[in-house]
């Protein structure tokens, strides 16, 4: 079902991307236009018409915390108080306790910015109050070596200054910059989880021995976590086209992730170890294939099927995460999602069994324009930020009964 406001909306696609001959066949669409260009504008629903739209969202109070920024794809809460974030061209932005703002210097000069590639996801070690750690996921070119990486960082109590400390994971291809995307969840028990993109390249998402188009686990060492299917390997799951979200549900300890889908079908899936979500683009030698569907369990039998998915109108899903307190109301343990094309909030009330959407609603509509992270705080607001590419903002987003 759509959003009443918008039931019939249609999307124009005025720009193509030029791209390698064996990558530009059979495409409904060359590029996202969501990840990347303007995408359309007002709220989409799920197609699916089990799924009610509940109009019961408290009232949302929003305060702009950093602004002038160009793409900010992360934003992290650290226990002092600061917000640090980062834009994907190069650059660490933070807000201190103290409400000052400002840049926080940091040795980018190997950052490989290109397309939707740079400085992506940032996440504090669970042990920040006491080691300073966080960790990036990056672009990175140097050395005759260009793909994306996991960085630790230490940061200087006043926060002014981040210290590389270490690559954690080298490895995660990148090609044109093309689904490149990053992010990082760090779990309770110090393991990393990291979402990757495909490279827009056909075989990778369902190769076992490439990390792109895949979710994968490891510990801050970088080596395979402890319950990966393949105990010398960091995949977790695969069959992802271009892992955009990643949050662990309190209370059960499931963990989802958020994807952006091709012409159709965003993705909210709920993960297993050894998981196969089913996106197989290689249906035509040597070409990268979205005609395909997102899940494909004829060509990728046990593909496992989504717990959410947009429908014919992709709203281009860009991050995830789970709210948390009494404010919120009837959406108090709802995952939200952050819209880019939509330009919106997806609040989605999963099913007991997490296997579901049992009713979805939207926040902040055509307000602040694309939406692409979402990071819960201890307090039970949001740190969200926009997307538009001038005079970008990360926003402090709290529910208002």
């Amino acid at each position: 079902m759509r959003h009443p406001k918008l039931a019939a909306l249609t999307v124009a696609l005025t720009a193509v991307l030029v791209m390698p001959v064996a990558q530009c066949v059979a495409q409904p669409f060359p590029f996202d236009p969501g990840s990347f260009g303007n995408g359309s504008t007002g709220s989409l629903g799920s197609d699916d018409p089990d799924i009610p739209i509940e109009n019961t969202l408290p009232q949302l109070s929003v305060t702009t915390l950093v602004d002038g920024l160009d793409h900010p794809w992360d934003v992290a809460a650290a226990p002092d108080g600061a917000i640090l974030t980062g834009q994907r061209s190069g650059g660490f932005f933070v807000r201190r306790s103290d409400n000052t703002t400002g840049p926080v210097s940091a040795d980018l000069s190997d950052l490989y910015a290109q397309s939707e590639t740079g400085l992506m996801g940032i996440a504090l070690a669970r042990d920040f109050a006491q080691s300073r750690t966080l960790y990036t996921c990056q672009g990175f070119s140097a050395g005759g070596v260009t793909d994306v990486r996991v960085i630790s960082w230490t940061v200087d109590a006043g926060w002014t200054a981040l210290t590389r400390t270490g690559t954690v994971l080298p490895g995660i291809p990148v090609s044109s910059g093309r689904h490149g995307g990053c992010r990082i969840l760090a779990a309770q028990d110090g393991t990393l989880f990291v979402g990757t993109g495909d490279t827009a390249t056909p075989s990778v998402p369902q190769d076992p021995n490439s990390l792109g188009g895949k979710v994968l686990h490891i510990n801050a060492d970088g080596t395979p976590a402890a319950g990966n299917p393949n105990a010398s390997s960091p995949v977790y799951t695969l069959g992802h086209r271009n892992v955009q979200g990643l949050a662990v549900q309190p209370g059960s300890g499931r963990v989802y992730s958020v994807e952006q889908g091709t012409s159709v079908d965003d993705e909210v899936n709920l993960l297993t170890p050894g998981g196969n979500y089913g996106y197989r683009p290689d249906r035509l030698p040597g070409t990268y294939d979205e005609s395909v569907p997102m899940t494909d369990p004829v060509r990728v039998p046990g593909a496992i099927a989504a717990v959410w998915r947009s429908g014919s109108s992709t709203l281009a899903t860009a991050s995830a995460a789970f709210t948390g307190g009494a404010a919120w109301g009837a959406w108090d343990g709802a995952l939200v999602l952050g819209g880019l094309k939509s330009k919106e909030l997806i609040f989605l009330r999963l099913s007991a069994d997490g296997r579901s959407v049992d009713a979805q609603t939207f926040g902040l509509e055509n307000q602040f324009g694309r939406l692409r992270s979402v990071t819960p705080t201890p307090d039970g607001s949001l740190l969200v930020t926009t997307d538009n590419g001038t005079s970008d903002k990360v926003l402090r987003v709290t529910p208002t009964p």
